[in-house]
């Protein structure tokens, strides 16, 4: 599924016109891009958790030279669902 099909699904189950639809899916993706820029935790209930945790430092290694690597540490988002998401046969 793209994001596309979430727009179309969004026009079908509302009626409300494809442009709106664009523009409502887009500002909770924007939204919940901000959030997790700020390291907040979004929580979906039946759906899941998003949060933002540090990723440790790391060695890796160049494949061309074989040469170690310093990877810095960062930020990863994780994803958790959520019971009902889980039970999903």
């Amino acid at each position: 599924m793209i994001k596309l099909d979430i727009i179309n699904e969004v026009v079908t189950k509302t009626g409300i016109t494809k442009t709106k639809a664009e523009l409502a899916v887009e500002t909770v993706f924007e939204s919940m891009k901000k959030a997790l820029a700020k390291s907040d935790r979004i929580e979906l209930r039946g759906f899941g958790v998003f949060n933002v945790r540090p990723r440790k430092t790391g060695i890796g290694r160049n494949p061309r030279t074989g040469a170690e690597v310093n990877i810095p540490p960062g930020k990863a988002v994780r994803f958790k669902p959520g019971k009902e998401l889980q039970s999903i046969e």
